[in-house]
């Protein structure tokens, strides 16, 4: 048996506003959820994202709470230090939340976080000049 690591899952109350939040970072999503309670894509390098709603986790475990967040993040290469402030503001715009605010990090890149609707972490990042 080989096991390698295909996916990563994200449990949402929302499928609508949790894709808008990452059509900002440049997922090729539906502009309208379909009417499912699973979606999925397939990421560059075969690796996928996957989105499930609370109701359809909750319908096989009665027993599920969904996360507060705090645990892993997304992180996502804007391409350069603009970018990272640029889509920090767009993903507020979209229903995001700022959790750092943009700041030239000492290990080299322009570094920012953000919470999505539901909780999930995303980093943005990009190599500083020089």
């Amino acid at each position: 048996m080989t096991i390698h690591f295909s996916a990563v899952g994200l449990v949402v109350a929302d499928l609508d506003r949790s894709f808008a939040c990452y059509r900002v970072l440049g997922l090729d999503l539906p502009t309208e959820a379909p009417e499912v309670p699973h979606f999925e894509v397939t990421l560059r390098g075969g690796l996928r994202l996957m989105w499930d709603t609370v109701e359809s986790v909750s319908s096989f475990d009665p027993e599920f709470e969904p996360s507060s967040g705090g645990g892993a993040a997304l992180a996502f290469d804007c391409g350069s230090p603009d970018a990272v402030d640029e889509t920090l503001a767009a993903l507020i715009e979209a229903g995001c939340t700022s959790t750092k605010a943009p700041w030239d990090a000492f290990w080299g890149q322009r570094y920012a976080s953000a919470m999505d609707p539901d909780g999930h972490s995303l980093d943005l990042f990009a190599a500083l000049p020089g």
